[in-house]
């Protein structure tokens, strides 16, 4: 990479890192805007269980082929570009799905705000390296994601800020939705606006290249790099179709809660995410033990399941520890790559594991609305819900077996070099 002959002026690091995240923050909340409208879904749409997990499940489809592609667009017409177009795209999506009395419409809505939002996610981590690169660029890469998860926190909030909304039916939250997608798009025009200063100025580092995948290249992973591949899906495709999609819902039914208080125990998770999660990022940079953390952290993901599973075991203590666990591994997570992958593979590594990550979110958000279907669950039939928390729980469980499995892997000395 060439070095940068001067760095840009503290004003503009600020407006950039600003529109980061508010790229990112609108994002996650009109990813995370389906889980508190679910049941008016159901009561005034008659919307089946299957239909609401499709409506994350259909995010997760394009990603499973354009997050391959996402970081070579980005490099072949500019992160400016990527990022303009494909927040753009991510308006679009939200408004159709608020449209979307017909379920088509708002499937497809929820289709291209998937198409955009990944490769979105893709150029704005590299406009992050361009910018920051050898300056604090850990730091702000754990604190845009601890942003990111605030959008999340603010979705589930909702209820509860914007209750005149929710009280009018399931489509005026949907455009509070877009409005956050406006916003993004706001901020995409106000990064452009300085990188194009910046850019001219020369104070910007060349960037790296996007995430490829080159198939004969898979074949120089070793069994490191799969567990922790493993655990990846294992772990976002338990805790963000459960807690992004279906958890509120149960909270109502299962619990007799209201929708603004089951939102707001679940936004309690990303909150503690967005708190916790740059802390976790200098716990594991000074002290490593990548996979004991790993071990520890994804533990508590079965044992929240097992909570809920258990009556009169308090939803808070679910909460915490699902939020305890979504701050400490994603945080170790991607970090631990570079442990088990060679630096010359290291772009394919993390495109392979986020195809795989969005194949798994696809997946399970589908398995569990038909489980739910299945089961007859509702207000009427809680139980029709425990279908849904046994896979659930055997999945996250079989995330822990494959961090265990890392564990012994690196006891054995068997982690590759680490990136230089």
């Amino acid at each position: 990479m060439t070095p940068r002959t001067r760095l840009p002026s503290l004003a503009a690091q600020s407006v950039m890192f600003t529109a980061a995240a508010l790229l990112m923050l609108g994002n996650y909340y009109v990813y995370d805007s389906i889980g508190p409208v679910a049941d008016m879904l159901v009561r005034q749409l008659g919307y089946t269980q299957t239909q609401i997990g499709t409506l994350n499940a259909v995010y997760s489809v394009p990603n499973i082929f354009l997050v391959l592609v996402g970081g070579m667009l980005t490099d072949r017409v500019g992160v400016r570009r990527m990022v303009f177009c494909t927040t753009a795209i991510c308006l679009i999506g939200a408004a159709l799905t608020a449209l979307g009395s017909h379920f088509i419409v708002m499937v497809l809505g929820r289709f291209l705000f998937g198409v955009g939002a990944e490769t979105m996610i893709v150029a704005v981590m590299v406009a992050l390296v361009q910018w920051f690169d050898g300056r604090y660029l850990a730091l702000f890469l754990a604190l845009n994601i601890s942003l990111a998860r605030m959008g999340s926190y603010l979705a589930d909030r909702s209820p509860s800020f914007a209750g005149s909304l929710y009280a009018r039916g399931w489509q005026a939250p949907l455009w509070l939705a877009t409005a956050f997608a406006a916003l993004s798009l706001l901020a995409a025009v106000a990064y452009c606006i300085v990188d194009r200063r910046e850019a001219a100025r020369g104070t910007l580092a060349i960037a790296p290249p996007g995430e490829r995948v080159a198939w004969k290249d898979m074949m120089r992973f070793g069994p490191g790099y799969w567990y922790v591949a493993a655990l990846c899906v294992g772990f976002y495709a338990v805790i963000l179709p459960f807690r992004s999609t279906f958890a509120i819902e149960y909270m109502q039914h299962a619990h007799g809660l209201s929708l603004a208080a089951a939102s707001n125990i679940n936004s309690n998770v990303f909150l503690a995410a967005a708190v916790a999660t740059p802390l976790f990022g200098l716990l594991v940079d000074r002290i490593g033990h990548h996979a004991q953390l790993l071990v520890a952290g994804s533990l508590l993901l079965p044992l929240s399941f097992l909570c809920l599973a258990t009556s009169g075991t308090s939803l808070w203590l679910s909460s915490a520890l699902l939020g305890i666990s979504f701050s400490m591994v994603p945080a170790v997570l991607w970090p631990a790559v570079p442990r088990v992958a060679a630096a010359a593979v290291l772009g394919t590594a993390y495109g392979l594991m986020t195809l795989l990550q969005n194949a798994g979110l696809a997946l399970t958000n589908l398995v569990a609305g038909w489980l739910n279907d299945h089961g007859g669950a509702g207000a009427g039939n809680v139980h029709g819900y425990d279908g849904m928390l046994w896979f659930f729980g055997l999945l996250s469980l079989a995330g822990f077996v494959c961090a265990v499995l890392l564990w012994l892997h690196e006891g054995r000395g068997r982690t590759m070099p680490q990136r230089v």
